[in-house]
């Protein structure tokens, strides 16, 4: 019988001791990339209700280079993702999803957004922050829960370039934009045209609670 060795005791080549543990080795970015590739593919052909013979046949590359690129065990160039990616029929892009999975993200617990000084303040407005965020493709989004209260007032129209998103949650109000007005109940959302003047018109039940999400030029 074989004895484990003691503690303070070396082991032999290969063995970890009883005490030990040894440490998950964190994968190369290339390792990543064959993986999340080849689980990318495995995906949408099954999705696709193909055997890796039926991907072969529409890409021209063999059964056993799907299955090595399936299993990572092998790199590909893009000439072959490209062909992939048509025997598919999806965007070579997808099969890089989840490749860069380190993006910023912001959490705000319930009560706890940013408060805010805007032209409404002074009108009693209460505008509480969810986050910034900007993204390398565009405009920062900017979440705001915007409260209306018994001493809020109606004040003059907003103007800014951009789409602006607003989801009622609580109240009654009549909402401004253009020449026209529109009824806001709870579960009521309006998608307008930021260049439009737009703002709280008239205020029917308080306090009124919606959510505004615009985007940030500056």
């Amino acid at each position: 019988m074989l004895s484990n060795p003691k503690r303070g005791e070396a082991s032999g080549p290969g063995d970890a001791g009883a005490d030990e543990q040894v440490a998950p080795q964190k994968q190369s970015g290339a390792e990543n990339l064959e993986r999340v590739i080849g689980q990318r593919l495995r995906e949408y052909r099954t999705a696709a209700s193909m055997t890796a013979a039926d991907l072969a046949g529409l890409t021209g590359l063999s059964r056993a280079m799907i299955s090595r690129i399936e299993s990572a065990t092998t790199s590909c160039s893009l000439t072959t993702l490209q062909k992939l990616a048509d025997g598919l029929n999806i965007p070579v892009t997808a099969l890089f999803r989840g490749v860069d999975t380190d993006r910023e993200a912001i959490y705000t617990p319930s009560g706890h957004g940013a408060i805010t000084v805007r032209t409404g303040t002074t009108h009693g407005h209460e505008y509480a922050s969810l986050g910034h965020l900007r993204s390398s493709a565009g405009p920062a989004l900017e979440p705001t829960l915007v409260t209306l209260n018994e001493a809020s007032m109606v004040f003059p129209l907003f103007q800014h370039p951009g789409p602006e998103f607003l989801y009622m949650l609580e109240g009654l109000m009549i909402y401004g934009h253009g020449a026209y007005e529109y009824r806001l109940a709870p579960g009521d959302s309006l998608l307008i045209d930021g260049e439009g003047p737009h703002g709280p018109l008239k205020l029917l039940e308080l306090p009124i609670r919606f959510l505004a999400v615009s985007q940030d030029y500056s």
